[in-house]
């Protein structure tokens, strides 16, 4: 029998710990970035880089983060089987958008102009 089937919460504080640590790896890298701003910026890239990857490989040790990490790797290849339009149909929606933009933006200039008018006349400051 597996550890898990034997003692679930002793398993459910492993997969906590294994979050938790990877949260505090995650955390002590963004720390060590700014602690070390005298250092080269190439070495304090690379060692955020680095705590970034160690942490993300302690998360994919749990349960969550094999689970996280299965959901990209199925958006991924959600992603691929879309059908993007083509360039042609993308110029020609951006013009149909510009066009709009312009025809509601005239619209909504009458429509301020005439409550601009509306309301002067109404309070007897215009003409």
């Amino acid at each position: 029998m597996s550890q898990k089937a034997e003692n679930p919460s002793a398993a459910k504080s492993l997969e906590t710990l294994k979050v938790v640590v990877s949260v505090i790896l995650l955390l002590m890298s963004l720390v060590g970035y700014y602690y070390y701003s005298d250092a080269h910026a190439v070495v304090r890239v690379l060692g955020l880089i680095g705590g970034i990857a160690v942490s993300g490989l302690v998360f994919y040790q749990s349960d969550k983060g094999r689970s996280w990490f299965s959901y990209l790797s199925h958006a991924q290849k959600e992603v691929k089987q879309v059908i993007w339009p083509t360039r042609q149909e993308t110029v020609q929606m951006t013009l149909i958008v510009f066009a709009v933009v312009i025809v509601m933006s005239i619209f909504l200039w009458l429509v301020d102009m005439f409550f601009l008018w509306a309301v002067q006349v109404l309070t007897g400051q215009g003409g």
